[in-house]
């Protein structure tokens, strides 16, 4: 008799249900979120024909969490299915709407009985890369956070000091740079910033870790900071200046934060052997990398070939066709963790003869900016499937040849 599990999860406790092959329900349990939860669920499956050599697959409508991370130590199979796909299972059985936590449970278990082959169980990944996903995440979490942080502070400073935006508005130099964090910190309004001397910039400047051009950077800065400028009410600028030195500590523990999850990730990215193919490809670094990596894990049969790779990284197209309608758009229901890494991926990339020449053919067709770099992302992760699965390094020669050579 084949078993199949669905769980679904909450945050106290898991509803647990079992069913055959013809979809009979054979087992229901309430387990709680700990381990004696974790050992009625193992108990439960051993009594239904759980064996280490045929583990019973588990469906559950989450990737993460203790649970999920107990039972992918066991060896088996389990599948995170969307709880919008849980949703619409629902309606097979049910259109009154009607919803329960044990009925979500056998609809889940239902899901693998019937549709296991059109779901994706989660990848068999080693744990140095699982520990790799968690820092290259939280990394990308801190930039986000850090970039929002900047936005909110930008627009604070155009209502009362845009002299700070025009003195740290330089290559390379931004809101987010140690200079600007301190100097703003010291001087949060324009009435403190025109007080400062030139004595004492030299000393906010080597306070922040610059070591060049202090004497250029503090002349410019007091005479930005001494012109007239527009102002606010004395009361209400000291108000804005009090809200400046709040974002600023929220952004200087950003700033760091994602300093400190950048050297971590790097430290456990090199410790990869998937880390020098990943790394001969140009426009990937050792952070782009490490996101790249955690994405797509070390598990050589999670993808059955490059064209899964591209959709689920959201670089392939996708078809709507009815009738004689056609219509071809690009993926939104995609990793987007992924996506966001093989922007930055694509468009460092563009350095390279190879890249550079496909996104210009592309361009060159019609393509606009961003399709065009889709396509070189899409045509660089087929290279990156390659490498992986074989096991070697970039090669621009066999990756991008010239279309003649191609043709040929």
């Amino acid at each position: 008799m084949t078993v199949t599990c669905g769980i679904d999860w909450s945050e106290r406790h898991h509803d647990v249900a079992l069913v055959d092959e013809g979809g009979k329900l054979v087992a229901k349990r309430r387990i709680s979120d700990d381990a004696r939860g974790w050992r009625v669920l193992v108990e439960l499956l051993a009594e239904h024909g759980d064996r280490p050599d045929s583990p019973i697959p588990v469906a559950i409508e989450t990737g993460r969490g203790l649970l999920v991370s107990c039972l992918r130590a066991t060896g088996r199979k389990v599948y995170a299915i969307n709880p919008l796909a849980v949703a619409r299972y629902r309606e097979r059985h049910t259109v009154a709407r009607a919803k329960s936590d044990h009925a979500d449970a056998m609809t889940l278990a239902n899901i693998l009985r019937v549709d296991a082959a059109c779901h994706r169980p989660l990848p068999q990944d080693s744990e140095l890369v699982q520990a790799i996903a968690v820092l290259a995440r939280a990394q990308q979490d801190a930039i986000w956070s850090r970039q929002q942080l900047s936005n909110q502070l930008r627009s604070l400073l155009r209502e009362y000091f845009p002299a700070a935006l025009t003195a740290f508005h330089v290559k390379n130099i931004g809101l987010t740079s140690r200079e600007a964090r301190t100097i703003l910190q010291a001087a949060p309004t324009p009435t403190a910033a025109a007080k400062l001397t030139t004595r004492r910039l030299h000393a906010l400047l080597r306070a922040s870790g610059r070591q060049r051009n202090i004497a250029t950077w503090a002349d410019r800065l007091q005479a930005l900071f001494s012109e007239e400028h527009l102002r606010q009410l004395p009361l209400v600028e000291e108000a804005l200046g009090r809200q400046a030195q709040a974002l600023l500590l929220q952004l200087d523990a950003a700033c760091r934060a994602a300093d400190d999850l950048a050297d971590a990730t790097n430290e456990a990215f090199h410790q990869h052997p998937d880390a020098a193919v990943i790394t001969s490809f140009p426009g990937l670094a050792d952070v782009t990398g490490a996101r790249v990596l955690a994405e797509l894990g070390d598990d050589r049969t999670r993808f059955a070939d490059a064209r899964a790779l591209k959709a689920y990284a959201g670089a392939a197209p996708i078809t709507r066709a009815s009738g004689k309608s056609l219509v071809v758009h690009h993926r939104k229901v995609k990793n987007q963790r992924l996506a966001a890494a093989g922007y930055v991926w694509a468009f460092a990339s563009l350095r390279a003869p190879g890249p550079r020449a496909h996104y210009d053919r592309r361009r060159a067709e019609g393509e606009r900016h961003s399709s065009a770099l889709r396509n070189t992302f899409n045509r660089l992760l087929g290279c990156l499937h390659h490498c992986l699965q074989k096991g070697v390094t970039y090669n621009e020669d066999v990756a991008f040849q010239p279309p003649s050579k191609a043709m040929a």
